[in-house]
């Protein structure tokens, strides 16, 4: 006899054999109490105070020239995305100009930046980080670091150098995560 031609005794059987059960008493939980939605503990940390020491400058990447145009974006993100982006054809939730800031106070500027905008789920922002002219070895400092640390933020999806208009190779458009739980 396979599965499909079952013995119509057999429920019978059955309901007889377990017509002495009771449900079981639970005196620890009310199992018909609703759970609360999990909520990964880190983005909750992370949304107290972005730590400072996120972002390493450990991390290396080939240093890019004032002209270079920066360009990253996540394993699995779609190319239309990437070109839309490149494009500038995503509205701008927010801007950050790091003009004048030294290397410190621009990582600070930038966690921050990315955490405001996170918690205000802009998807698309641009931070201005100049060309370089006004360092003293006359190079992109900024760029390359914010190049370096933009990468290992989990939160950015992509990013790449801006338009001429909305500031070319001294700026960036970046393309970040949308909160889900929102």
């Amino acid at each position: 006899m396979n599965d499909k031609q079952k013995d119509p005794n057999d429920l019978d059987l059955f309901r007889q054999s377990v017509a002495d059960a009771r449900p079981l008493e639970q005196k620890n939980i009310d199992p018909h109490q609703p759970q609360p939605a999990a909520r990964p503990q880190q983005r909750q940390q992370s949304e107290i105070q972005p730590p400072e020491d996120i972002l390493s400058d450990e991390y290396q990447i080939e240093e890019v020239e004032t002209g270079d145009e920066l360009l990253f974006s996540r394993s699995g993100l779609q190319y239309s995305v990437i070109k839309k982006l490149r494009r500038g054809q995503f509205n701008i939730s927010a801007e950050l100009d790091l003009h004048g800031m030294v290397v410190a106070e621009a990582r600070k500027a930038l966690l921050g930046f990315i955490h405001e905008s996170r918690r205000h789920n802009a998807h698309c922002v641009r931070i201005i980080h100049g060309k370089g002219h006004g360092s003293s070895s006359k190079r992109p400092v900024l760029k390359n670091r914010l190049n370096n640390w933009l990468r290992q933020i989990d939160d950015v999806l992509a990013f790449c150098s801006a338009r001429p208009k909305d500031g070319g190779s001294g700026a960036v458009y970046i393309l970040l995560k949308r909160d889900r739980h929102r």
